[in-house]
């Protein structure tokens, strides 16, 4: 196989994988809400907003520290961009009794809601927290990102404005 063959599939490969992955749809999966009610993510991603999803544990404080910045803004964004943010912690069982008192003294406004069997990470498939994934407003994934260094909210946000360019 010459070079130029090999070159053609590694481009096919690639640009197939970022097309698939682009247009993945969120996982419909039942989680619960901080009060302990099931509540399935399409009530989410199908309602037609952007959706932001960060993924977090109370033990990450990669996560806290990226949750905090996108706190700062959320306001703004939701007023710009009218779009949501689920906070979903991945934390056990026992964890979750941290989570609403970390969240009041916190003052995030978004909606955080819990996986605690990890099921909706397992589908989503991703080990790393924080992970985020930006979903367009049919509920597809079309970015996302694991870790978190300062500005990695300023990429968000350009990801967020270019999917309302497109419409």
């Amino acid at each position: 196989m010459s070079f130029r063959s090999k070159f053609s599939t590694l481009l096919f490969v690639c640009f197939t994988f970022v097309v698939n992955a682009s247009n993945n749809p969120f996982p419909s999966i039942n989680i619960k809400s901080l009060d302990g009610k099931a509540v399935n993510t399409d009530t989410y991603t199908k309602n037609g907003k952007i959706t932001v999803v960060s993924f977090w544990a109370t033990w990450c404080t990669p996560c806290k520290r990226e949750l905090d910045v996108i706190n700062e803004v959320y306001a703004d964004w939701v007023e710009k961009y009218d779009l949501q943010l689920l906070a979903i912690t991945i934390d056990d069982v026992r964890g979750i009794t941290k989570v609403p008192a970390m969240v009041q003294s916190k003052g995030w406004e978004f909606t955080v809601l819990a996986d605690t069997k990890q099921e909706l990470q397992q589908a989503l498939n991703f080990q790393t927290i924080p992970q985020t994934f930006l979903l367009n407003d049919k509920g597809e994934i079309v970015y996302s990102h694991n870790g978190y260094n300062p500005g990695d909210e300023i990429e968000l946000e350009k990801k967020i404005a270019a999917l309302l360019e497109k419409k």
